[in-house]
């Protein structure tokens, strides 16, 4: 089993995972990752945080407050551009990727928040843990965003995509109810899949359904897409899909009981 390490809320070595950030994210990794980046006690695997852990999320932030998750907060523009809108708000962005977690403590650094923390960790596995019930649980967040995951395109890696059925259990654990779930993708049949995910749970609303047609639509449902929102700043991975001339799709779920 993995020994609890209780100094949790600081990062040991933020190169700890073999990952070669280059001169200038070393730097800042160095001088502002214990500020920004949350450790946990490791998990038998890369990237994952073991079953017994316990992170307090307001000691990590230092306070309480309205929290939102970011899960592949890619650069960290979403994430800072919402701190620095909401500095009354808490930002957690979940980042598996090492280079990841460097680009986004330097975007918060060169922005100034302090309301920013981040965890290099799977979310899949991670979240479950992190908003487990019981007396130790973190107080649930008032938004979810995952916006452009990973569309791993081919149809034999659809099972690697992290929206689905499985996912949506972990996704209403993450949030009160009447929090929101939100997601964007370029890929049409990944908001098919995800706007399908949305609909098959009982635990979230679609308050677009059957609103907002795909002519192309081949999911089990029709419609239920939402309008772009407003809250969602325009990141390289969205101009990356307009370029390509890839429809931008948004869904929106709410979280309620049951």
């Amino acid at each position: 089993m993995t020994e609890q390490n209780p100094n949790y809320g600081r990062i040991r070595s933020f190169t700890r995972r073999g990952s070669r950030l280059g001169a200038k994210y070393d730097g800042v990794m160095n001088e502002h990752g214990s500020t920004y980046v949350i450790d946990y006690p490791e998990g038998l695997s890369q990237t994952t945080i073991a079953e017994d852990s316990h992170i307090d999320l307001t000691e990590a932030f230092g306070r309480a407050g309205p929290l939102v998750v970011e899960i592949g907060p890619g650069s960290g523009e979403q994430t800072v551009a919402a701190a620095l809108a909401r500095p009354e708000w808490n930002f957690l962005a979940i980042e598996a990727w090492a280079p990841g977690v460097a680009r986004c403590v330097n975007a918060a650094v060169r922005a100034g928040v302090r309301n920013v923390r981040i965890m290099e960790v799977d979310a899949a596995q991670a979240l479950p843990i992190i908003f487990r019930e019981g007396k130790n649980a973190n107080s649930r967040a008032v938004e979810l965003w995952t916006f452009f995951p990973d569309p791993w395109r081919k149809a034999r890696h659809h099972k690697r995509r992290l929206i689905n059925d499985e996912f949506a259990t972990t996704a209403a654990q993450v949030l009160e109810v009447g929090g929101t779930w939100r997601m964007a993708t370029d890929w049409a049949d990944y908001a098919w899949q995800m706007r399908d995910v949305v609909q098959n749970s009982s635990q979230f609303r679609n308050p677009f359904s059957q609103k907002n047609h795909d002519p192309a639509d081949q999911g089990q449902y029709q419609g239920g897409f939402a309008h772009r929102w407003q809250g969602r700043v325009m990141t390289r991975f969205e101009r990356r899909g307009i370029e390509a001339g890839r429809k931008i799709y948004d869904i929106e779920a709410i979280r309620v009981s049951g």
